[in-house]
């Protein structure tokens, strides 16, 4: 290990000191430092040890000018088993703070590999905490509608059919969590794009396979919002068109960031919970 790895390392251990000094110290330090690859690297790997909130306070506080060094990290982060749910969890705490780098997001490698997981993965914590992500990024990079859209559409359908069919057993806690992911994600598409998404739903649920998961979930969801103007008014090219991205971004927000606040608080906390799932004269529980 070189003597700068060492360095950060010793700042690192004092980051969340009691003593509010030493703390404050440390954090001057690594705003101050000139070193932004090695800090940003070491900043996240400890998060991803620790899920200190410190870290996560400078790391959203970051320069633009090193934004491609952090989504780099975090996509790295991303694409390990061993990380993926922490490197979620961090990525989900940032972009609350909405940095000023966010919509750099739709231009990185750090997005699709975020919607990989959602059409992969088959870990439904990290299901849950990979959509509540996306919900939150979604109006901070609309220009990336254009690109993805039909991606953001397959994420819905497979987490739909998911939390209908249950095909990895997960313990019906788990399920109503995802149900309100998916859920919020309906919304969020639907404001968005909605002559798209209904377009999507219309051929996607046409599909005899798909019926049942259109009854039992799509269809209640649609039966509890009301008919969206651009339904009416609007297109499906106008609604990629980047123009109409300043009105969208400020849409809805609040909600899903508090959803999002909920699962990241659950998840630092899941070490200590246990909930227990009792059906009948059976009980389950879920660490």
């Amino acid at each position: 290990m070189s003597r700068e790895q060492v360095n950060i390392s010793e700042l690192l251990l004092s980051l969340d000191s009691s003593e509010l000094q030493e703390a404050e110290q440390v954090r001057a330090a690594f705003v101050l430092s000139d070193r932004g690859g090695a800090v940003l690297s070491s900043l996240v790997e400890y998060y991803l040890d620790s899920s200190s909130s410190q870290a996560v306070l400078l790391l959203s506080s970051i320069r633009e000018r090193h934004h491609k060094l952090l989504l780099e990290k975090l996509n790295e982060s991303l694409n390990r088993p061993g990380t993926r749910l922490a490197a979620l969890t961090l990525l989900g705490h940032l972009i609350r703070n909405q940095p000023p780098w966010v919509h750099h997001i739709s231009r990185s490698a750090l997005l699709p590999s975020l919607l990989r997981c959602l059409k992969t993965d088959t870990d439904v914590v990290v299901l849950i905490t990979a959509v509540l992500v996306l919900i939150t990024l979604l109006p901070m990079i609309p220009q990336a509608g254009k690109q993805h859209i039909y991606d953001f559409f397959d994420v819905f359908g497979r987490l739909a059919s998911w939390s209908y069919r249950n095909p990895g057993h997960v313990p019906v806690l788990h399920l109503v969590h995802l149900h309100a992911g998916v859920y919020s994600l309906f919304h969020r598409l639907y404001g968005m794009f909605p002559c798209n998404f209904i377009s999507y739903l219309r051929l996607h649920y046409s599909m005899k396979e798909n019926l049942d998961t259109f009854q039992e979930v799509v269809k209640p969801m649609l039966e509890h919002v009301r008919v969206h103007p651009e339904l009416v008014t609007g297109t499906q090219d106008y609604e990629l068109d980047p123009s109409r991205s300043v009105t969208v971004q400020t849409q809805d927000q609040d909600p899903h960031l508090n959803l999002l606040q909920f699962l990241l608080n659950l998840n630092k906390q899941k070490k200590n919970l246990r909930f227990k799932v009792q059906s009948g004269a059976s009980e389950s529980t879920i660490e």
